[in-house]
């Protein structure tokens, strides 16, 4: 996200007076990809008392906006200042901070400052697996930010007019850097997805450049690009897939089929009838997740080859 950022609105960024007008188009956005959250997580019962209101597509919406303002009112300088920031302020405060009610700071799953935020701001609308704390958590999404902000520096260090290799170098010291960094940083505030800690924003945040600058090697430099279409496919349409993704399943569970043991959802069907009974539950479960990627890869590429992209 926040590489495109860098693309996406640099035209914007260089146009002083059409601010106002980008500002707009970045929050209709961000809060159009809440929405799209919001539905998923409504669907199909559309229970407002006790639906789920921290999601992906929400923490998305949350940190476009954030981190396309900041892109668009700030240079690289404030950019990485807001980075130092948040990092060492959300480790500051996740680490000794006292947690309300409970005591002295801590990193245990119920009893953290973020999950008791987010259990006083949000009960009763949280993730069903927890009911008491949300990986998608209200403080959690600040460093979250700091991750988008990373990429925005990289999309920029991109776009600069230097030589590839000259640029390829540096994406790979950073990378290395960030992620020893985490590494570091993880002995004292560990890596962790759930409350997207400091340390996980760095080390993850360095992998990616590895992986972006081993890619930009490899297509742009280089020019293979045979094996990257079905890449190509998926992320033109990323957002698409990911809600289709979602939402399909949900419709499945509405749609019932009688059995000999009783009446099962299609999804739960399909899934007894065609996997368990041949494979071990690890095996079964894999091929089922391969056999949903098969069948978006094969809705995809009809897109893709039709030229339909549709724009969020």
């Amino acid at each position: 996200m926040g590489v495109s950022i860098a693309y996406a609105l640099s035209g914007a960024k260089l146009t002083h007076e059409k601010h106002t007008q980008t500002i707009v188009r970045i929050i209709r956005r961000g809060l159009t990809l809440f929405a799209l959250g919001m539905f998923l997580s409504l669907f199909p019962k559309f229970e407002f008392d006790t639906v789920r209101i921290p999601g992906v597509l929400q923490r998305i919406g949350i940190v476009f906006i954030v981190a396309g303002i900041i892109f668009l009112k700030t240079e690289r300088r404030t950019q990485i200042m807001t980075i130092a920031v948040i990092l060492i302020g959300y480790w500051a405060v996740m680490m000794f901070a006292p947690v309300p009610g409970i005591g002295l700071a801590n990193l245990q799953p119920t009893t953290n400052l973020a999950a008791w935020l987010d259990y006083k701001l949000l009960a009763g609308h949280l993730w069903k697996s927890t009911k008491v704390w949300d990986p998608e958590g209200i403080l959690s999404t600040i460093p979250a930010v700091a991750t988008a902000l990373t990429g925005v520096l990289v999309g920029q260090w991109l776009k600069k007019k230097d030589d590839a290799g000259n640029k390829i170098a540096w994406l790979m010291v950073w990378g290395v850097i960030c992620t020893c960094l985490g590494l570091i940083w993880d002995l004292h505030f560990p890596i962790n997805k759930s409350l997207w800690t400091s340390s996980y924003v760095l080390y993850t945040s360095g992998l990616a450049m590895l992986g972006l600058g081993l890619c930009y090697w490899l297509i742009d430099v280089k020019g293979y690009q045979k094996f990257t279409t079905p890449f190509l496919v998926y992320g033109i349409n990323a957002i698409t897939v990911f809600f289709l993704s979602g939402l399909i399943p949900r419709i499945m569970g509405m749609i019932k089929v009688q059995t000999a043991s009783g009446e099962v959802d299609s999804k739960t069907y399909l899934y007894e009838t065609f996997y368990t009974p041949h494979l071990d539950p690890y095996n079964a479960s894999l091929a089922w997740a391969l056999t949903w990627i098969g069948f978006w890869m094969i809705i995809l590429w009809i897109m893709y080859r039709k030229n339909i992209i549709i724009k969020v």
